[in-house]
């Protein structure tokens, strides 16, 4: 569902790319005929690691969050079927077939049972080079990255540092209207604050200087110039502004930089040896080559090191397979919060897409919960469906939609048709017909030029990083996803 548009850096398209509607939050973009290239090569990963037994559908934890309220299907009937070799057969099949109908260069796959696992890498982490996707390469996740924040606010909401209904105002000044956003809007997208990356000149300044430094302060201003989109609390929209005031919020009650804050509280906590918050276009070794056509002309360019401060706490963060797999069970489970503040957290509210309900800094996608993300050169897909316990992670390396849809939603929809048929995972496209969808900055959850996230202005569980809303006439992209 959501957004699932997120934290990505949307840079100029060309005129046909600029009138898409970008989602910002699960990484959903848009229009039909935007992605090009040749179908890459393939080229084959690790194998099966087991031929785990059926999975019984009764396991704990039926889909808590799934907000059966809040009209998001919870999936509780469903069950991850055994992953035996002609499941896995199967599954190569419908990656190879996404990976070329997309034109996708690369692309990782885990899927973990508690009785076996899946794990492959198709097609090439390098097309110049000409280097094979390997599982265990890292990866820029794009709004997968507001799960962490997320969770470091819940952290200190723990420690008696920070109250979801405080206002935004207690610890961020200058916020238009923060003393009346609270830190649980904030985290649930319902501030009504514009998103920074649908405003026009945050666009034109990222696409024109990929490797430009902006500051939490600068992204911010460019949200401020507009008007609020509705009251807080009234309506869900994607915004990656949300997140980029939460970071501010974490380094004021927490006392540090939020990369330091995260790395402290959450990403050694959970065990996550190879997570990092990059202060820079750092990348570590070994990594996939990421390509986007987020460009002034629309063609695809490399963007691996592409200077990510534009998603700071909304999209920064760099990941891979076996953390990610970690990760998103710890998530949906709730390993470092308190019960209570765990309930919180998966209490969805609607997206506006069938089947996706948005929390706090994560989305419930047909019963799986987790989050997309999106941003130039990359997309994620990390989700756990709770009665099979089962994990899901997609990984890629591009951003260049198909057909209105975001990729890496593609490739989650066609897996989860195979595993889990009754828990299907999906983001419709973006709907190009109406692009006042988009216009306001209310993306869904998916990442893009702005950090992904959730489907259109419900932070869809199609992509946790937004795409970007349609460009102005001149075609100037108006968003990006993170």
């Amino acid at each position: 569902m959501t957004t699932l548009r997120r934290p990505h850096p949307a840079a100029s398209r060309s005129t046909r790319r600029a009138a898409c509607a970008a989602l910002a939050l699960t990484g959903l973009l848009a229009t039909a005929a935007c992605s090009g290239g040749s179908p890459p090569k393939q080229a084959g990963g690790a194998a099966l690691t087991a031929e785990p037994a059926a999975l019984s559908p009764s396991a704990p934890g039926s889909s808590a969050g799934s907000g059966a309220a809040s009209g998001s299907a919870s999936g509780s009937a469903g069950a991850v079927v055994p992953l035996t070799p002609d499941v896995a057969n199967q599954l190569d099949t419908a990656i190879k077939q996404v990976l070329t109908q997309t034109s996708t260069p690369g692309v990782i796959v885990g899927i973990t049972t508690p009785d076996g696992s899946y794990q492959r890498a198709f097609g090439q982490a390098d097309k110049s080079a000409g280097t094979p996707m390997s599982p265990d390469l890292n990866m820029r996740i794009g709004s997968v990255t507001k799960t962490f924040t997320a969770t470091g606010v819940l952290r200190l909401v723990d420690q008696g540092k920070v109250g979801l209904d405080d206002p935004v105002s207690k610890y961020v000044d200058g916020v238009p209207g923060g003393d009346k956003i609270t830190i649980r809007q904030l985290a649930g997208m319902r501030s009504g604050l514009f998103p920074y990356t649908s405003d026009p000149d945050f666009v034109n300044a990222l696409i024109s200087d990929p490797n430009r430094v902006f500051t939490p302060d600068e992204l911010l201003a460019y949200g401020y110039k507009h008007p609020a989109n509705f009251p807080p609390g009234s309506k869900f929209q994607y915004s990656n502004s949300n997140y980029i005031l939460l970071g501010k919020v974490i380094e004021k009650a927490g006392g540090e930089p939020v990369g330091q804050f995260l790395k402290d509280q959450v990403f050694s906590q959970a065990g996550l040896n190879g997570t990092v918050f990059p202060t820079d276009e750092t990348f570590p070794d070994p990594h996939a080559r990421g390509y986007t056509d987020q460009t002034p002309n629309g063609q695809t360019t490399d963007a691996t090191d592409w200077n990510p401060s534009w998603a700071w706490s909304a999209g920064a963060v760099i990941s891979n397979l076996t953390d990610l797999q970690n990760w998103s069970k710890s998530l949906a489970t709730g390993s470092l919060l308190k019960q209570d503040t765990q309930s919180q957290q998966l209490k969805t509210q609607p997206t506006g897409d069938p089947g996706v309900g948005y929390g706090l800094g994560l989305f419930n996608n047909n019963g799986w919960i987790g989050h997309n993300g999106s941003l130039p050169g990359y997309e994620t897909v990390a989700v756990y469906l709770p009665q099979s316990q089962a994990t899901l992670v997609v990984l890629l390396n591009t951003d260049v939609p198909y057909r209105g849809s975001e990729p890496s939603s593609l490739f989650a929809k066609a897996i989860t048709q195979i595993v889990s048929p009754k828990n299907v995972y999906s983001i419709p496209p973006v709907n190009t017909a109406s692009p006042s969808a988009t216009s306001s900055g209310s993306a869904s959850p998916s990442p893009s030029l702005s950090p992904s996230g959730p489907g259109s202005g419900s932070g869809s569980a199609s992509s946790p990083a937004s795409p970007g809303a349609p460009g102005s006439p001149s075609g100037a992209p108006t968003t990006v996803n993170a």
